[in-house]
């Protein structure tokens, strides 16, 4: 039974050796699809627009637009990722997720 336990506690893992996997419940995972599927929707909308010549002001409007959701999107991620990988991995005395941690926050506010 315990061997079953830890097996259980490992599929709920962020990572399992080399083998690092989110566990985020359906319903953020919904919310980040949905998301996507909304930005992906708002990008074939500005390649339209600018198949027909719209002015460059409105399309660098629709951009920016983009551009803010897929922000948001990533501060979601992000947070979930703080409230979970990372403090698993703090509490399993994993502190290089600190680098980790770093180095993807300055990719993600360049």
């Amino acid at each position: 039974m315990e061997q079953l336990d830890k097996q259980l506690l490992n599929e709920d893992s962020c990572h399992t050796g080399s083998d690092r996997k989110s566990h985020h419940s359906d319903k953020t995972k919904s919310n980040l699809v949905s998301r996507l599927n909304r930005i992906e929707g708002q990008i074939r909308g500005v390649k339209g627009l600018i198949e027909k010549d719209t002015y460059c002001d409105d399309v660098l409007n629709q951009i920016a637009a983009i551009q803010s959701a897929l922000n948001g999107v990533g501060k979601l991620l992000l947070e979930h990722h703080m409230n979970s990988c990372v403090i698993e991995r703090i509490q399993e005395g994993d502190n290089e997720v600190i680098k980790e941690l770093m180095i993807t926050i300055n990719k993600l506010m360049k």
